[in-house]
């Protein structure tokens, strides 16, 4: 099974290139993400934490109003 895609892939030109952008993408993502992560306040987390927890009037059909 490897060998067809190895032979198809040997055919096409500059295909070296696509296993470097993808792990560049790939490394680009998460650091963006733990960068993300650790930068993030108190009052953020706070604030997402509660999403769950809150009412949601548009869905409630304007009960608590």
């Amino acid at each position: 099974m490897l060998r067809y895609i190895k032979h198809n892939l040997t055919e096409i030109t500059g295909v070296e290139i696509y296993p470097i952008i993808s792990l560049l993408i790939f490394v680009l993502f998460f650091t963006v993400v733990i960068w993300r992560t650790l930068r993030i306040s108190r009052a953020e987390i706070n604030d997402f934490s509660n999403i769950p927890l809150e009412e949601d009037k548009e869905y409630n059909g304007n009960k608590s109003e």
